[in-house]
């Protein structure tokens, strides 16, 4: 009976975060709730002493694993939040960007730098400063949510190649599944995927676009903060091929390096303590992880994870990957492949890689499904779930495209 009610506790929270725009209340406190409650009731209900060491030990394995994860996201959002804080970001894409540009080649320059910048930094500060962008272009209604569905797609594109622009991505990574340098390999038919979307877009597109020059006086101190930033996830890649460190420490460190830098730039003073930049990074997303790891324990805890195993027992890891990306636009992507992780299913390099992409990018399908698409949906005026669902049929065939390239490429190197 308990495992029913504990069933019904996760289901209630995936509803909770499917409708969080509709019952208005925030899908980080919905899963923080439920994920505790699971476990309290685990306690609780425990049928002796023996079983409650267990269920303790199984939550301290638990929370670890969590730890590891946010702590990592901690310092790599601190990083971007400072340069973003600083307007570092935004003035070095309006340098790059003319004073006149065609809407053609500017679809490609906001698919371009969407994609790299995601791989930097988390996909809602991506979208964020890449929404901005387009929203100060002042385009005609249709053409900015062209513009914003290319950046939904472009911005969990770039995450899944490196650790550090997808959460799926690092907590793939983290299981061992996959090596930072398999990881890597993903950025070209990531890649190949977006500029493909930007192609079928860009069909009627003729105008011409008059950018705003925006730009600002950047310290020395804060190009000097961002070269540690970019250092540190050099750093962090290199670490980890060679002598196998885990990047938490590399990331940790390097956060260290940069309060410890403006300290001795005598920029740390009371007024603008840097280590308060902490307090920019997004609190609700980590919340939300927080919330739908302790679920998921929860779930492997009562063996209710097996369900996800059928799917894979009756079609080849490559057809069941592509079926659970397209999933993940429906079903957030982070308590899909925590659930898929906890299952340890079996499977070569070349479908687990196959599955990183599947879960980063499968999301982009519905504007529900990822992060970056909810980003948009608060930030772009007119854009609901239907009008994006217009392009659906043009995301599932780059989704595909990026798909069946990830395979193609995975078994050749492997």
């Amino acid at each position: 009976m308990l495992h029913y009610v504990l069933i019904g506790l996760a289901i209630l929270a995936l509803i909770g975060v499917i409708f969080e725009e509709v019952i208005h209340i925030n899908k980080a406190k919905i899963t923080l709730l439920f994920g505790t409650l699971s476990w309290i009731a685990l306690f609780i209900f425990a049928p002796s002493s023996i079983e409650r060491d267990l269920i303790d030990h199984q939550l301290r394995e638990n929370l670890a694993d969590i730890s590891s994860l946010w702590l990592f996201l901690v310092a790599a959002m601190t990083f971007v939040a400072y340069l973003n804080k600083k307007g570092l970001i935004a003035n070095l894409l309006h340098r790059a960007m003319p004073e006149s540009i065609s809407e053609r080649k500017l679809l490609f320059f906001t698919a371009i730098f969407s994609f790299v910048f995601s791989s930097l930094a988390d996909n809602i500060t991506a979208t964020l400063v890449s929404v901005a962008l387009i929203l100060s272009l002042s385009l005609p209604p249709n053409k900015t949510i062209r513009f914003t569905v290319l950046v939904v797609f472009a911005v969990n594109s770039g995450g899944v190649a490196l650790i550090t622009g997808d959460v799926t991505t690092l907590m793939i990574f983290l299981a061992d599944k996959v090596s930072i340098l398999n990881l890597l390999w993903l950025s070209l038919p990531a890649f190949i995927a977006v500029l493909t979307l930007a192609t079928l877009l860009s069909f009627g597109m003729s105008g011409r676009v008059r950018i705003k020059q925006q730009q600002k006086d950047i310290r020395k101190l804060d190009y000097g903060i961002a070269l540690i930033f970019l250092s540190t996830i050099l750093l962090t890649i290199f670490g980890n091929v060679l002598y196998e460190i885990p990047p938490v420490l590399s990331f940790l460190a390097g956060l260290a390096i940069m309060f410890i830098f403006a300290k001795v730039c005598n920029d740390d003073d009371d007024r603008d303590p840097i280590i308060e930049y902490i307090r920019y990074i997004e609190f609700d997303t980590l919340l939300f992880f927080l919330g739908v790891l302790l679920l998921v324990g929860m779930l492997e805890q009562i063996h209710a994870l097996e369900f996800l195993l059928e799917l894979y027992k009756h079609l080849p890891p490559i057809y069941a990957n592509y079926i659970m990306g397209i999933t993940s636009a429906a079903v957030d992507n982070v308590p899909l492949t925590a659930a898929l992780l906890k299952t340890d299913i079996h499977m070569d390099l070349a479908s687990w890689l196959g599955l990183t992409y599947a879960v980063g990018v499968g999301g982009s399908l519905l504007v529900i499904g990822s992060a970056a698409g909810i980003v948009c949906m608060s930030k772009v005026p007119g854009l609901t779930f239907g009008r994006y669902a217009k392009y659906s049929l043009l995301l599932l065939i780059t989704y595909t495209v990026g798909y069946v390239l990830v395979l193609t490429l995975a078994n050749f190197i492997h």
